[in-house]
């Protein structure tokens, strides 16, 4: 069976049906391409032909290209990878810019037959090229469908034709949430961004798209930009309105992307520079940049890390071989902010769940947390007044522990404190499934450490969320000593279920994401010590691609918060010393809490909004008349991040790469640019890396000492994916 089949009705509408043998989603690849244009060549070429339908077999449209592709062509291009990857592109534009034109004469624009698309669900990717490069595009009724081109977000850019048919049609202005932001629209809205013609019941779709090529007319196949006088919508860039969108765009770009994402830049020139020639011109423009851009080691690792490792922990790649852990009840001890936005994206999930607290009004108002997030959603008109009583009917809120009876799984999230969580660990494994899993959501508690308040540790597993739970996609999984392969297993199963990307590191203090933001932000507390300007300090780390800088992160998460960690952490360790310990204590003793307070590193104003930095640190901490180079800074905020991820590799806490880049970008938003970690020690080269750990450790002390592994990688002039891959062996050559 082939990827695409076509079939010839007797109405004279030949049928093109995608149908990806073995997979839920079709993908594009280059076999498949060249039996699609096959096919279109035969339609085309068949008198008894009156016009084509692309439509799929499955219930949803395409996901998009088999990005493994790219990565062969690159491969077999040998020391000639962009002339390999252009051709191959331009091949592309050649089949689509084909089904655009439908056999028509070019000077006439006469003799060419309708292609409409037929989409019955989400499209996507080259899946949304494709139906663009259609006549007409007929999309289902169907709420669970979006539709869009998400390239920017993998590190790409909508490469085949994509860009600049959407730019022409729409306009650079109209285009930009689509093409920018790499916005999935639902059908209605869709069709409001033009990006597709029609929405129609879904049973009725093949019958409208079949409907709309037997009665077009000439001129409803002809492209605007093939027609006379066509003028760009919003002004070409030339066009005083087209140029100030021009301008406008420019400048959004750099001030969200800083200047460190390639594909957002790439993109835009293709289009300012598309909008200048003709329409296939403009495609080999497009070409060129898209080309340049899978050249560049960014788009490279993004792709690896956002797309294909992600992909990968979501589908299992370190699951244990045990059966199926699917969890049908949960139960939820403590009903705080945490525990409350567990139990919300759990049922929301379609797990049934208790949620315990020590006062009945507590459970309420976590339960009440859920029903304030789907109330939003249905001012959004994303969640249905059906829906959301199905979610909260899932949620029983009560402070009866023997509810806990029948639950698969237990996820305790009370205070950070040993004797609290030991106390509801022995309550609830008292009434649970006595095959019942028990996870407890901790930060920085070691799990082994914990277990010992269950009377079976095998079954006892840690679960790190990450605040708020319903919009962080990770979750840290952190097996203890004893913790059993079917803990593991429904962990994952429960993550997964939850639609979260799990990881899976041994248990350490701080395990592996507090590890390593920890450094990240002491190392920016401790240049505020030395005397490196606030402004400098954050604005580095947002150059380089950090969301948050250090001090508005130590705000964001608590000024507090971070004085008992490192209370905490000199009490478990009497060898403990960090510098930077004094100044969190004193801001504590300010009262200068951060946003919470709306007073800590940042000054904010009665409605919380922040100001700027706060002139009280320089009185205490002056600055110095002789700053550092912006590259300095940043490498010291980096280098403390990544080396702590080489440790934890060392160590055995992480044991896969492929975590250790997926956890930190979805965990704390390591520079996404980079592919994580490890995928930007790769981009730097581990000899450059080790040496830049030898000059750091001369000017800043030992915390930038070059693990014995990057050494020892750097002397063998290894990579870190060259040598693990999607291993996990830190010792082997």
């Amino acid at each position: 069976m082939t990827d695409f089949t076509m079939q010839v009705h007797d109405d004279g509408v030949a049928v093109i049906t995608w149908n990806v043998p073995g997979k839920s989603m079709n993908v594009l690849n280059r076999e498949a391409f060249a039996t699609c244009e096959a096919l279109i060549d035969q339609a085309l070429a068949d008198d008894a032909v009156k016009g084509i339908v692309i439509t799929s077999g499955k219930k949803d449209f395409a996901g998009g290209m088999d990005l493994n592709v790219l990565a062969s062509i690159r491969e077999e291009s040998g020391d000639n990878p962009a002339q390999g990857l252009f051709d191959f592109i331009m091949n592309g534009h050649r089949i689509l810019r084909k089904i655009e034109r439908a056999g028509m004469e070019p000077k006439t624009n006469k003799g060419g037959k309708p292609i409409a698309c037929a989409l019955p669900g989400t499209c996507a990717g080259i899946g949304t090229e494709i139906a663009l490069a259609c006549h007409h595009r007929v999309m289902a009724d169907n709420p669970k469908a979006k539709i869009g081109l998400p390239e920017i977000l993998v590190g790409l850019f909508p490469g085949a034709g994509g860009t600049t048919r959407y730019s022409r049609m729409v306009g650079a202005m109209a285009a930009a949430p689509v093409l920018l932001e790499g916005r999935m629209l639902d059908p209605k809205k869709a069709k409001s961004a033009s990006l597709i013609d029609d929405v129609v019941p879904a049973e009725e779709l093949l019958a409208k798209a079949k409907d709309w090529v037997l009665n077009a007319a000439p001129a409803d196949i002809v492209k605007p930009w093939d027609a006379k006088g066509y003028k760009m919508p919003g002004g070409a860039p030339y066009h005083p309105a087209g140029f100030m969108t021009f301008v406008g765009a420019s400048a959004m770009i750099h001030g969200k992307t800083k200047g460190v994402y390639p594909a957002a830049k790439a993109l835009l020139s293709a289009i300012y520079e598309g909008a200048l020639v003709d329409f296939d011109t403009a495609l080999k423009i497009e070409a060129r940049y898209f080309t340049q851009v899978l050249l560049n080691p960014s788009s490279s690792a993004m792709i690896r890390s956002l797309f294909l490792n992600k992909e990968a922990l979501e589908k299992g790649a370190n699951r244990p071989d045990v059966a199926d852990q699917t969890v049908k009840k949960v139960g939820i001890l403590g009903a705080g902010m945490m525990g409350a936005g567990i139990a919300y994206v759990s049922a929301n999930a379609g797990i049934d769940v208790v949620l315990i607290d020590a006062a009945q009004e507590s459970a309420d108002k976590g339960k009440a947390y859920s029903e304030g997030l789907l109330d939003k959603g249905m001012k959004r008109g994303k969640v249905t007044d059906e829906k959301k009583t199905q979610v909260l009917d899932r949620i029983t809120a009560t402070t009866d522990y023997d509810a806990l009876k029948g639950c698969d799984l237990i996820v305790e999230a009370v205070f950070e404190d040993p004797k609290v969580k030991a106390e509801v660990t022995a309550k609830a494994e008292a009434v649970m499934n006595a095959d019942g899993i028990f996870a407890t959501n901790t930060s920085t508690l070691p799990i082994t450490m914990l277990s010992k308040a269950s009377s079976r540790p095998d079954q006892f597993i840690g679960i790190h969320f990450f605040s708020p739970v319903d919009k962080m996609l990770l979750v840290e999984i952190i097996k203890g000593k004893q913790t059993g392969d079917i803990a593991v297993a429904k962990a994952l199963d429960f993550v997964r279920q939850i639609r979260k990307t799990p990881i899976v590191v041994n248990d350490e203090r701080f395990f592996y994401a507090n590890r390593c933001i920890l450094p990240y932000v002491n190392e920016g507390v401790r240049m505020v010590q030395e005397g490196v300007t606030p402004a400098l300090i954050e604005n580095a780390a947002k150059l380089v691609g950090m969301p948050l800088g250090p001090l508005q992160l130590t705000d964001e998460t608590s000024i507090d918060l971070g004085a008992k960690i490192a209370r905490a952490t000199k009490a478990g360790d009497p060898e403990y010393d960090d510098t930077t310990d004094e100044l969190i204590f004193w801001m504590e003793d300010e009262g200068r809490l951060g946003r919470k307070a709306a007073a800590g590193f940042y000054a904010y104003d009665d409605k919380g909004k922040r100001t700027g930095l706060w002139d009280g640190l320089s009185t205490r901490y002056p600055q110095s008349d002789t700053q550092p180079e912006l590259i300095e800074v940043q490498h010291r905020l980096l280098f403390a991040q990544v080396l702590e991820a080489v440790r934890a590799l060392e160590a055995g806490v992480l044991m896969d790469i492929r975590e250790g880049d997926v956890g930190a970008i979805l965990g704390w938003g390591f520079a996404p640019w980079s592919g994580g970690p490890f995928g930007w020690l790769d981009i730097l080269g581990t000899a450059y890396a080790a040496e830049r750990c030898d000059q750091l450790t001369a000017d800043y002390g030992d915390r930038f000492a070059c693990p014995p592994l990057l050494r020892e990688m750097a002397d063998k002039g290894q990579s870190f994916y060259g040598r693990f891959g999607s291993g996990t062996d830190a010792k082997a050559a």
